[in-house]
């Protein structure tokens, strides 16, 4: 009896959790996922893209086009850039990509607790952590416009 206290004693303080990854699609060619968001996030922290894409472990081009193609599909940019010089340049968010962000991070919030509070009943029921690391994403290889222009060249 000891025993089967103990397992569940250590199945309520394992780390087994719900995590969620979450993409909102906007219309058919837009969509707002953890990745711009970060990116946004970041550049508010740093003031510049680069920097913000240096952190994040991404390329500038590839930073570059993950906010044209926000300002394209959303019709508002959510940042604005400034030219170098004496001062250097820099990227500033903007009052509409705070606010899609915020709404962004509202929304994640939201949905992980619901998750969390739908799948009580599998966390309680004695589901281990997982023993292995999830595996990461695997990295965009194409640009969003080759991408695009894909999409675009299948449709009759």
């Amino acid at each position: 009896m000891a025993q089967a206290a103990s397992y569940n004693e250590a199945m309520n303080t394992s780390a087994a959790t719900v995590a969620v990854r979450l993409r909102i699609d906007i219309g058919a060619d837009c969509s707002i996922g953890p990745g711009k968001i970060a990116l946004l996030e970041q550049i508010e922290r740093s003031g510049s893209l680069s920097e913000a894409a240096r952190v994040l472990k991404m390329s500038y081009r590839r930073a570059w086009l993950l906010l044209e193609d926000l300002n394209r599909t959303l019709g508002q940019p959510v940042t604005t850039a400034s030219v170098g010089g004496a001062g250097g340049g820099g990227a500033h968010i903007t009052p509409f990509g705070r606010h899609v962000a915020a709404a962004f991070r509202d929304i994640e919030t939201a949905t992980v607790s619901t998750a969390t509070q739908r799948l009580e009943w599998l966390l309680q029921s004695g589901v281990p952590p997982a023993s292995v690391p999830v595996a990461p994403r695997r990295a965009v290889t194409r640009s969003l416009s080759a991408k695009k222009r894909g999409r675009a060249a299948k449709q009759p």
